[in-house]
């Protein structure tokens, strides 16, 4: 057992750096996961299970590490004025941790479809409300905290030097 969880380990760290591609898996698992409860028009308890977890996880991708409103410490912070120093965004649920725990409660829900103990018969639509009321609050939420602490928990990759820009005399200034 404990060469399995080596070799797996192994596979896993060997994903690290391929985001995208992990993350399309994960789409693909789900479209797989959408795909069974709607062939089999059950299971949508578990599938209001997995939407609030999803959420859960969510926030916490959403989050910083050290939130202003509730812990003052000495470590980084974010910065509330524009005279701040600039400090990075650091998550409360890295992004890797965030996709595998993801990823690891799509597939328990998929297993879950296979054993008719997890049917539990509700009617859907409530449900369906229920989450989505959940999530705009949640999201609302966490939009005016953002807004209100001024950071931004996306980062669309390292800023690159594009070197010097030519001045408008340069140009100009060779007579030919």
């Amino acid at each position: 057992m404990n060469q399995y969880s080596k070799l797996f380990q192994h596979y896993l760290d060997k994903s690290t750096p391929h985001t995208v591609y992990r993350w399309i898996g994960t789409l693909i698992i789900a479209s797989i996961y959408g795909l069974r409860v709607l062939y089999v028009q059950a299971f949508y308890i578990v599938s209001y299970g997995l939407g609030i977890y999803l959420l859960n996880l969510l926030i916490g991708f959403l989050s910083p590490l050290v939130d202003p409103e509730l812990e003052p410490s000495n470590g980084p912070l974010l910065p509330t004025k524009g005279s701040d120093e600039f400090k990075p965004f650091i998550r409360r649920l890295p992004e890797f941790k965030f996709w595998y725990s993801f990823t690891k409660a799509l597939c328990i829900a998929f297993l879950m479809t296979f054993f008719s103990i997890f049917d539990v018969p509700v009617f859907w639509p409530i449900l369906l409300c229920y989450w989505l009321v959940l999530f705009v609050l949640t999201m609302r939420r966490q939009v005016a905290h953002m807004i209100k602490y001024k950071y931004i928990p996306f980062n669309f990759g390292k800023q690159k030097y594009s070197g010097k820009k030519p001045s408008a005399g340069a140009a100009g200034s060779r007579a030919d």
